[in-house]
């Protein structure tokens, strides 16, 4: 037993000499040891990072000694094979920090990790670079790419508006973006629009925080949908006299969610206080259709749709963003790390075709569920086709066959074809007599006559007689 400790004791000592920063991980992705080197290099004292788990996101929430685990933790991938990828962390004087770190597993194979060493390069890095294998797989790369991208939006979200889930390159969101920081930066009503699921309430949360100190104003919400008009009225008329605010009222915001359903007489007692005169606090609205398109159909009040809608900032379906799907459902899976035990590093190809060819009617809300389901049915380190809902392969399976061509049908000509049927076979019963023919379908022999030169079905002689 003694000679256990004091090879244990010797091979610390060892790796406290060598001026590469190393650490190792439990199977459990918790930190158990690091050298000196590594200490220097975190600028964080051994007690209060020995212990720390790591889970493989980049909440911008996370702070202290859990940011920087977070910030150490190798992709999921690496419990099962060797491979190099970035570390990235927030040092305490600001910095954000990137060195590049080989990740060793033991074990007895891929399926009975024990652990982890991890060994740090010398040098940080002025940007950070994809993970890569010891055989690099070109489809593994993405998702570390992916990573990288979400934890910069998030610290730089978090620093400048705190909308992190404002993520995306599509235009309309880079549009979205600039109209956050602008609505942000003043005290003018804000009208936020969009489809349910879209996230209207943490874009108005946004304009809330952004730009500003944390804890300065409060963010006062009301659910004008399921609140009564009474409830509703007393409200607003309580925040007209800033009630008990008193100088805070300057910094806070009122949230009206769901401002398109508020009845008529709430709108009346709104616009009694926001019109023609000031109101304490800044209004932020959300809704699911522009108000100046309600009030011109005569179902809003104009001048509450004007007060309401000074700016208005629009949020695109989902589907009009499709670009942003990857960056999206990378982000639900960090943060369903962050919540669990179980960690996944991205996605597969295919699965990622799955969430692209999805049409999404709950939007962004609905892509966060999907995602959270899949991550706890996932048994890997990535979540492939077969772990995500049946739903959206039958949709894909549905999409990828051609739709029929739509027929338009003209009501004469498929009532004549029909009737010229029954005429034929009528006749034909018969053996071409009309007579009985014309008995058996109901009417008379000239008549039968009329109709069956009306629908070409007389020729030859028997077009110069209506005799049999």
């Amino acid at each position: 037993m003694a000679r256990q400790r004091t090879t244990a004791t010797e091979l610390g000592k060892i790796l406290h000499a060598a001026n590469q920063p190393v650490y190792v991980l439990d199977d459990e992705c918790t930190i158990v040891f690091f050298n000196r080197a590594c200490q220097d290099w975190l600028g964080e004292a051994a007690e209060d990072l020995l212990g720390q788990r790591c889970a493989y996101h980049s909440s911008p929430r996370a702070a202290g000694p859990e940011a920087v685990a977070a910030g150490l933790c190798p992709p999921p991938a690496a419990a099962g094979r060797a491979m190099t990828a970035t570390v990235s962390l927030v040092a305490a004087d600001g910095r954000t920090l990137h060195r590049r770190a080989r990740f060793v597993p033991l074990g007895a194979g891929p399926t009975d990790p024990i652990g982890l060493v991890a060994i740090l390069d010398r040098e940080d890095l002025s940007e950070p670079v994809a993970a890569e294998t010891e055989k690099p797989l070109a489809d593994e790369a993405e998702p570390a790419e992916l990573h990288e991208q979400v934890r910069r939006f998030r610290c730089e979200a978090a620093a400048r508006y705190r909308a992190d889930r404002l993520i995306g390159h599509s235009p309309a969101m880079r549009r979205v973006r600039r109209q956050v920081e602008l609505a942000a930066a003043g005290r003018a009503n804000v009208l936020v629009v969009g489809p349910p699921g879209s996230g209207r309430q943490h874009t108005a949360t946004a304009v809330h925080y952004g730009g500003r100190p944390q804890g300065s104003g409060s963010l006062i919400p009301l659910a004008c949908s399921v609140l009564g008009a009474d409830l509703i009225h007393s409200t607003i008329t309580a925040l007209a006299t800033k009630g008990p605010l008193g100088d805070e009222a300057a910094h806070s915001t009122l949230l009206l969610n769901e401002v398109d359903q508020l009845p008529a007489e709430v709108q009346a007692a709104l616009a009694a206080e926001l019109v023609g005169r000031p109101f304490p606090l800044r209004v932020v609205a959300t809704a699911q259709r522009r108000l100046d398109e309600l009030a011109a159909g005569d179902r809003y009040r104009t001048d509450l749709a004007a007060a309401l809608s000074t700016l208005t900032i629009e949020l695109p379906p989902l589907t009009r963003r499709r670009e942003d799907i990857p960056l999206l459902a990378q982000l639900f899976l960090e943060e369903a790390n962050a919540r669990s035990d179980r960690q996944m590093g991205g996605f597969t190809s295919e699965a990622m075709d799955l969430l692209d060819a999805y049409p999404w009617p709950g939007q962004v809300d609905q892509l966060a569920q999907v995602v959270a389901e899949a991550h706890r049915r996932a048994a890997g380190s990535a979540i492939g086709a077969d772990d995500l809902p049946q739903r959206l392969r039958v949709a894909a399976e549905a999409s990828a066959r051609p739709a029929r061509p739509q027929q338009t049908i003209v009501l004469d000509e498929f009532l004549a074809e029909v009737e010229a049927e029954l005429i034929r076979r009528a006749v034909a019963q018969t053996k071409g007599n009309k007579a009985k023919a014309a008995r058996l379908l109901g009417m008379t022999r000239p008549r039968l006559y009329r109709r069956m030169v009306q629908l070409g079905l007389a020729k030859g002689k028997d077009r110069g007689s209506p005799a049999d």
